[in-house]
């Protein structure tokens, strides 16, 4: 029992801190110099309700529990859906959907994409491309507004630079074209070729469901809940984890890649990916000249792409190839900015690639090569975090003070997330429940730009 008269410690906090790329104002916090440190957020929700976080461009976007949409930072196109076009400097929220409780957010380049509980799909901002969705719409809407042609329940939404997807989770779902039965679920994208509007409908997916979309730059992705994943479009990087240029079809990444374990979550950045196994693995690929793979690579001398499909997915360069990166097994949260990552293992915040604008949060502006705890969140404990193409975010809670006439506890810093990996990845394995899609669609984020 307490002693008479000695005080009970201070709750822990949740709190919101931002940091990297601000020219717009993305991070909240009332200015629009970049942030090389994360600084916390002056309250405009309860951080403890924040249940997604994501950013784009030059925009950021944060989901409650309660479904409320909070939004700040570039609106040249009105992709913050407040109804003008000026920038926003403080979270500020998105009143046109109020009574329309939000489950999802994608931010695009200078597009936004909302998913709503109910499965309908709005969309605002830049459509210079198409990408919100509407054939004959404006060249900008500055109001979230539905998309039409997507009439059955969306389980999953994703933005890219100039491209959006969303899977359905229907069935007879009549936005099919191709070979494929009408009970199958369809996956949904819109993009641009030289400016002309047009839409993709790909099905089955060799008979499994689609619970998850991503969208870099210039490809695509989608997670069944059968664990695999499909990717097509643009392979310039080895993004693709192929030796073909350009995928036209959706193609899947072969299970031994993953060491024949099945994918629970992907994450997409502009021109890398991130996937994350059954089992807490996780593997990065694509692009890696910012240090967004966490790992040196070999040489790529002597490698070429291929102007045709390759029937050897995994047989090209290093960085084409998923490779697993021991330090982030058993990650419970990841998030892809367009070149860089955030991650938390063992409730310690990591972060590593382009760090031009302190998105790494290590007060520096040089690349991080390796992911690494964000030195000014070491003694909080990570619950949430989520990228903008430059900027990042993340929902920590703070020790709790210490009660009055007692010492406040010290702790060293967090162990190299690379010595702990087999401890962690002994702790994945017993907090995992039984895969489920509806787990699958919630654990997977768009982190895109």
């Amino acid at each position: 029992e307490r002693e008479p008269g000695a005080s009970e410690a201070a709750p822990e906090a949740a709190v919101l801190f931002a940091w990297g790329a601000n020219s717009y104002g993305q991070l909240g916090l009332g200015h629009k110099e970049d942030v090389l440190l994360p600084q916390q957020l002056n309250d405009f929700c309860k951080p403890e309700c924040v249940r997604r976080i994501t950013g784009g461009g030059g925009h950021s976007a944060i989901v409650t529990d309660e479904g409320g949409l909070f939004v700040c930072g570039l609106n040249k196109d009105g992709q913050l859906g407040l109804g003008h076009t000026e920038d926003v400097l403080y979270f500020t929220a998105c009143r046109s959907l109020l009574g329309c409780p939000v489950q999802q957010v994608a931010c695009g380049w200078d597009f936004t994409i909302i998913l709503t509980e109910n499965g309908q799909v709005l969309s605002c901002g830049s459509n210079s491309f198409g990408q919100l969705g509407v054939p004959h719409g404006p060249r900008r809407c500055v109001v979230p507004q539905a998309i039409e042609l997507l009439k059955e329940k969306v389980v999953c939404i994703a933005a890219g630079l100039r491209h959006a997807l969303a899977a359905t989770a229907c069935s007879g779902c009549k936005f099919l074209l191709g070979p494929g039965a009408p009970s199958l679920p369809s996956l949904f994208c819109c993009e641009c070729d030289f400016k002309r509007f047009f839409f993709f409908f790909f099905v089955g997916l060799e008979n499994s469901k689609a619970t998850c979309v991503l969208a870099g730059s210039d490809h695509s992705a989608s997670l069944t809940d059968a664990g695999e994943l499909y990717v097509w479009g643009s392979n310039k990087h080895g993004q693709l984890a192929s030796l073909a240029a350009f995928l036209p079809l959706p193609q899947k990444i072969e299970a031994h890649c993953f060491q024949n374990e099945k994918v629970t979550s992907v994450w997409s950045g502009w021109t890398h990916l991130v996937a994350q196994t059954e089992t807490g693995r996780v593997f990065t690929w694509g692009r890696a000249d910012y240090g967004q793979l966490g790992r040196k690579l070999e040489s790529r001398e002597g490698w070429k792409l291929q102007s045709h499909d390759s029937s050897l997915p995994c047989s090209g360069p290093q960085k084409s190839m998923p490779s697993c990166l021991h330090c982030l097994t058993g990650a419970a949260e990841v998030s892809c900015g367009s070149e860089h990552n955030l991650a938390v293992i063992g409730g310690t915040c990591y972060s590593w690639g382009w760090n031009e604008h302190g998105m790494c949060g290590d007060g520096s502006e040089a690349n991080i090569w390796a992911p690494k705890p964000v030195p000014s969140l070491q003694s909080s404990l990570g619950l949430l975090v989520g990228c903008g193409a430059g900027h990042s975010l993340a929902l920590c809670q703070l020790p709790a003070l210490p009660a009055l006439g007692q010492h406040p506890k010290v702790t060293g810093p967090s162990p190299d997330a690379a010595e702990s990996a087999k401890s962690q990845e002994r702790n994945w394995k017993e907090r995992q429940p039984e895969t489920s899609t509806e787990s699958l669609s919630d654990r997977s984020r768009d982190g895109g730009l």
